[in-house]
């Protein structure tokens, strides 16, 4: 059975960093972090696309940075962190070749395999 588990999540005050860390059993040529905020609707965070490619989402460029930290394990660094940030957040995998702002955009529907997600709380 194909799992991902991610970890790291946790409460920190605005401006503090967390680390996310995505662990796989399988190989999958495209991996992400997406998020998803009480009453919102899950948003793409970063992607990793197979061709090597990144795409992060606006509200979190230039503090976020995303990593292969192996080749089946994701990490999703987070610096400055503001309370809009707030929200579990989820890594999922796929086996298409699409680009990353491809899967940004549509990874929600189209990435087929998905963790339980950890929960992120920043605080003013």
């Amino acid at each position: 059975q194909v799992e991902l588990v991610e970890s790291g999540g946790g409460s920190v005050q605005a401006g503090g960093s967390l680390r996310l860390s995505c662990a796989s059993s399988e190989l999958f040529y495209t991996m992400g972090w997406f998020r998803q905020a009480p009453g919102k609707e899950r948003e793409g965070v970063a992607i990793i696309a197979s061709n090597g490619g990144i795409s992060y989402a606006d509200s979190v460029k230039g503090r976020f940075t995303v990593s292969k930290d192996s080749a089946k394990n994701l990490s999703l660094q987070m610096n400055n962190l503001k309370p809009e940030d707030s929200a579990m957040y989820y890594c999922a995998g796929g086996y298409g070749h699409q680009p990353a702002e491809w899967y940004l955009e549509t990874g929600v529907r189209t990435l087929p395999l998905w963790g339980q997600g950890t929960q992120v709380t920043v605080s003013s």
